[in-house]
Parts: structure tokens; sequence; C-alpha cells
């Protein structure tokens, strides 16, 4: 997705003023217009929970720690070493240790989970290849122990994008699941701290407007599939957007049943 800077793409946002109570505060941290939440703003609207934006791209401000319940990550076509090029990478970085210390949720998506992990002590690496695609993902038994990933099949197609990878996890992570093409696809830091190397937000309009923005990428090679074979499956999606409903309903469960954190 590295010319998906070059415009922005328009999008409906979602968040509707909530009653306080039992809701869960989100706030999305999202770096280009192209790469939105997704399925994510459908199931916050559904529960009812608040959602809130720093939209990079804008230059909206970073919340405080206290501002939210669970801080979601999204994905970009930065790297996470760019701190020079994208100044605000040293700032987002703060807040999610922050986050972290303080027990919140955080929820980190493709370039996102690369940015927890190199917070809080992990490395980001270029991964052996580039994996562009639907491929499946192999949960091990690290997750099949987690209640928190019980909505998942030990196979799962899902959708990739990335370069990069977390090549090494952050000390108090606990690896959940490789690829063919990645060895480190997921993992779960204490009981509320996850990142996806993957995308299960995403929704056919997110997927055409990558193709349209990034199809020049599209080269086919061992993981990195062609325009037509990405959007030959909305089924997938479809799936997918079922799977990160019943993770965020148990990730939502942990949030307002309080507890450890990391």
């Amino acid at each position: 997705m590295k010319d998906a800077l070059k415009r922005v793409y328009r999008h409906t946002l979602v968040p509707e003023e909530s009653e306080e109570g039992d809701t869960v505060r989100i706030h999305v941290l999202q770096h280009i217009a192209l790469e939105h939440p997704g399925s994510i703003l459908d199931w916050a609207k559904g529960k009812g929970h608040p959602l809130a934006y720093a939209r990079f791209y804008l230059d909206e401000a970073l919340p405080a720690a206290e501002e939210f319940d669970l801080l979601v990550i999204m994905g970009g076509p930065m790297n996470i070493y760019e701190e020079d090029r994208y100044p605000w990478l040293a700032a987002e970085k703060e807040l999610i240790r922050a986050a972290v210390g303080e027990g919140k949720g955080v929820l980190g998506i493709c370039l996102g989970s690369q940015l927890i992990a190199d917070a809080l002590g992990g490395k980001v690496t270029t991964n052996p290849l580039p994996e562009i695609g639907w491929f499946p993902v192999f949960w091990n038994e690290a997750a099949a122990a987690d209640p928190l990933f019980a909505g998942f099949p030990r196979e799962s197609v899902v959708f990739h994008w990335h370069y990069d990878t977390f090549s090494v996890l952050p000390p108090q992570a606990r690896l959940l699941a490789a690829s063919a093409g990645c060895a480190h696809q997921a993992y779960v830091a204490g009981d509320r701290v996850v990142g996806f190397q993957f995308h299960l937000e995403n929704t056919e309009e997110l997927l055409r407007g990558y193709v349209e923005e990034c199809g020049g990428e599209l080269v086919k090679s061992d993981f990195v599939q062609i325009p037509e074979e990405l959007l030959a499956h909305p089924e997938y999606a479809a799936e997918c957007n079922v799977w990160m409903g019943r993770f965020l309903d148990r990730l939502e469960e942990r949030i307002m049943g309080g507890g450890r954190g990391v």
C-alpha cells in the first residue's frame, strides 16, 4: 500500500453519541483514510459503544490514555521506524505504552500490530517475502487455550497486505498464529493487548479501495495474489467480519470485567 498516501479516500465515519454507562470507549488511531476500521465500526455501532478518532492524515491530536477503554490501531503504508518522515510515530508509541501500562484494551491491525510490538520491546523487520491476498493462518495451542480466540477455526483464511512483520515478540507476548508466508501472525500480551498481522475488518468496499489505490503492487508471486483473486471472495471478507465480531465480544467482556491487563 505504498501508494495509498497519495490520495484521500472518502468513507463514512460512524461514531455516534452514546449514553454513558455500560459502554466501552473506543479510540481509533487511523494512519491513512484508505484504511478505516471497516466492520469494527458496525460492531461498535451495534453495541452502542462511543467511538472517536485520531486521524494522523488530518493532523488530529492523540488522546490521553484515561479517555478510552479500548485503543484500536489501524494499518498503513509507513514503517514503524520512519519517525523522521512521520514524527507522530514516536508519540503514537508513547501512547501505546501508556495504554498498556494502565491496563487498557489495545488491538493492533497490520502496522498497528507492529507498532505495539516495537513499543513493548519487540523487533519489526522485513518479512522474507511480501504477503498480499487471502491465505490461511494456523492458530496454535496457546490460542486454543485462550477464550479470547475461541471463535476462530484452527485454520482461518484471512486477508494479508504487508512487507514487514514483528519478527521478535515483546518479552510479555505469546505467539498465537503463523502462516506459510510469515512465521508470526498474531500475539497476545497479558490478557487484553492483541496484535493481528492480518486483517479481519475488511469489507468489500475496503477491498475495492485497496485494489483501486494500490493495485500496482499486486504482481503475482508465491504469496501475492492478483486483483481478480483479491476481489473474488466476498464470502471470505464476510466470514472474517464474523470472526472479528466474536473476538471483540470477548475482548469487550474482559475490558468491562476489569482484571489484570498486562
